[in-house]
């Protein structure tokens, strides 16, 4: 029977499937097709849309579909959220990814969702503060600190910098500074914090629900 929603992809429709096989009959012409995927098939872990794309033309169209709003973390130990939020901003399409502080990361969590993801490096939040206030991006910090405001009764602005701090001791006192808002997430059990990579999902989803067009939703 049918529910009046839209169909999903096939992976969520059919359990363990992940992927297509190769291409059934005369292959498409269009250039942003892979050759090498319509005849092995092609098993990435991408949306039905993008199934038999180059990845070239899969970051090339997620560029054009980005939402204003750019993530970024503090990357000063070795913390395995980042790859998480690395794959939740793909999956928001935030403009871009950027990482304060140390280059490399734990790119695990991210399930090869960095390879079509905007991504940027910065050496500090000085940095990337600097970087935001010349493309005129407000800086909104995510931290359960005194001073923040609840991201439940706060409007996100369209255009912004999410930043998100280390799992364990937050933002540094340089990234806070750098923010023009501090926002916290209302939470209600005995743990003091959550987990960062939880928090970035958390916030992202609140922009979504503010400004996103869901027209444009898979």
């Amino acid at each position: 029977m049918s529910t009046g929603e839209e169909p999903g992809a096939t992976e969520w429709a059919v359990p363990g499937q992940v992927g297509v096989g190769p291409w059934e009959g005369t292959p498409p012409s269009d250039p942003r097709y892979d050759p090498e995927l319509l005849a092995g098939g092609d098993r990435r872990n991408v949306v039905d849309a993008y199934r038999y794309w180059r990845r070239e033309a899969v970051v090339a169209d997620l560029a054009s579909r980005a939402h204003p709003f750019h993530v970024a973390i503090e990357n000063f130990g070795h913390d395995h959220n980042i790859g998480t939020v690395v794959r939740t901003a793909n999956a928001f399409a935030a403009a871009g990814v950027h990482i304060v502080g140390r280059r490399r990361w734990n790119r695990r969590g991210a399930m090869v969702t960095d390879r079509y993801q905007q991504l940027h490096h910065h050496e500090d939040a000085a940095a990337l503060a600097a970087w935001a206030a010349d493309r005129g991006l407000p800086v909104v910090a995510v931290d359960n600190t005194a001073g923040a405001v609840r991201l439940e009764t706060t409007a996100l602005p369209r255009r912004c910098v999410l930043l998100f701090g280390q799992e364990g001791p937050g933002l540094t006192d340089t990234a806070r500074a750098s923010a023009a808002r501090l926002v916290s997430i209302a939470q209600f059990g005995s743990t003091r914090s959550i987990n960062a990579g939880v928090a970035a999902g958390i916030v992202m989803h609140a922009w979504v629900r503010e400004h996103a067009d869901l027209r444009n939703a898979w």
